[in-house]
């Protein structure tokens, strides 16, 4: 008999609009479908970006919190970088929210560290299983990106730190009742290093027919592009996402192609590296070439359209667990090229349904977009194979019923 019933609360550092990115997409649709078959679903987080308090996103209940920074010494500019970038937080509101969350089932957090030990703590208290969902490469991020990502609080003291021992946050992983990973390579690397533990590879999905059915006309008219042929690459403007080797490939790229142009879509989550972009665009003699939208709102209708009127997508990280941007490509219909990175090479095939690059290297992104371009058989057979391979697996309907699952596991 089935015990999945009653709650199921999310953890998660932030929930806005403003702020999009894959984590809040994967976790809104999860939770959506979670509700569509009977469980409460809540998102617990902090009030980042927001006011804390309750607030109801198409269905979706959200519970926003208190929270601070734990070091001393903190400039407003590293607590704006750090609010960027999620940071590791520490909010006693959420903790004492969610140990009274009534009717709780299950907590599945999406992060590690301080709110992934709060999730831990309560899950021990109330006596009910946790899993952890890994969305952002835990052993999989380089060592120069995780320099990045530390910078803001290099050198001060981590007064927090006692709230992480009290909290248990170095045992978020290990004592998960199952681990989730959104990249096969994750869930291996897990594996190798948790012989035996709890550990399943889920990836993230799409709503496909939000995407197949979207008029490209409504993007082209909003931005006055025309008929004219453009790339488009989705993603948060971040370090990560290296869009400078797109930006250089495309400048190369375009020598034959003096019509085209490059459109980028997504919030500013690294501002220093935003105004790189800029200073290469007008290094390259690009600026009426190239376009950055800093980010579309869940639900509106100009994303969909987008995927579906761009000639074909890129997606150049140099650090990428999932790229659940490639899905809404494919459910649109439109050609991929990406890094050989993460987990992309998990989920795609080279030459099949994907074109697929070396990271950091521009030369042979350059070459894979004139390959592209110039074949309209390659086109062709990349969006045939990419639509059927999301369409068998990767909708979100799917990717709930396999959580769902999971849950059910934990809970025997």
């Amino acid at each position: 008999m089935s015990k999945l019933n009653g709650t199921i609360a999310h953890v998660m550092r932030r929930f806005t609009l403003d702020k999009w990115g894959g984590t809040e997409t994967v976790v809104f649709n999860l939770a959506r479908e979670l509700i569509k078959s009977g469980l409460d679903s809540p998102i617990f987080c902090t009030d980042m970006f927001a006011e804390p308090g309750e607030e109801l996103i198409d269905g979706v209940t959200v519970r926003r919190f208190r929270y601070c920074f734990p070091w001393f010494g903190l400039t407003e500019d590293a607590r704006a970088k750090l609010r960027l970038k999620g940071g590791s937080p520490l909010s006693l509101s959420l903790f004492f929210a969610l140990l009274r969350q009534k009717n709780l089932t299950l907590i599945h957090t999406h992060v590690g560290r301080r709110l992934g030990g709060i999730a831990r703590t309560v899950a021990r208290i109330r006596n009910v299983p946790y899993v952890i969902h890994v969305h952002g490469g835990k052993y999989t991020v380089a060592q120069e990106q995780y320099d990045k990502m530390v910078a803001p609080v290099r050198g001060k003291f981590e007064w927090g730190k006692l709230f992480g021992l009290l909290f248990g946050s170095h045992r978020v992983y290990a004592d998960a009742d199952a681990v989730i990973c959104v990249g096969q390579s994750e869930a291996a690397e897990m594996l190798r290093r948790s012989p035996g533990q709890n550990i399943h590879y889920l990836p993230n999905g799409v709503h496909v027919r939000r995407f197949s059915e979207a008029s490209p006309a409504l993007f082209r008219e909003a931005y006055g592009l025309g008929n004219r042929q453009f790339v488009l690459c989705v993603s948060r403007i971040d370090f990560q996402k290296n869009q400078l080797m797109l930006i250089k490939a495309f400048s190369e790229f375009r020598k034959n192609h003096p019509d085209w142009e490059l459109v980028f879509i997504g919030p500013v989550t690294v501002e220093e590296y935003h105004q790189q972009m800029l200073e290469e665009i007008e290094r390259l003699e690009l600026n009426e070439a190239v376009r950055i939208i800093p980010g579309l709102r869940p639900g509106d209708p100009l994303l969909p359209s987008a995927c579906k009127a761009a000639d074909f997508f890129v997606l150049p990280s140099s650090n990428e667990p999932f790229g659940i941007v490639i899905l809404e490509a494919w459910a649109a219909g439109t050609p991929v090229i990406a890094t050989r990175v993460g987990g992309i090479p998990g989920f795609t095939a080279d030459g099949e349904n994907i074109l697929l690059c070396e990271d950091n290297n521009t030369a042979m992104l350059a070459e894979k977009m004139e390959q592209l371009s110039g074949s309209p058989e390659l086109q062709q057979k990349l969006a045939a194979n990419g639509f059927a391979a999301v369409s068998a697996g990767y909708d979100w309907s799917v990717i709930a019923a396999r959580l769902m699952q999971i849950y059910e596991e934990v809970l025997k």
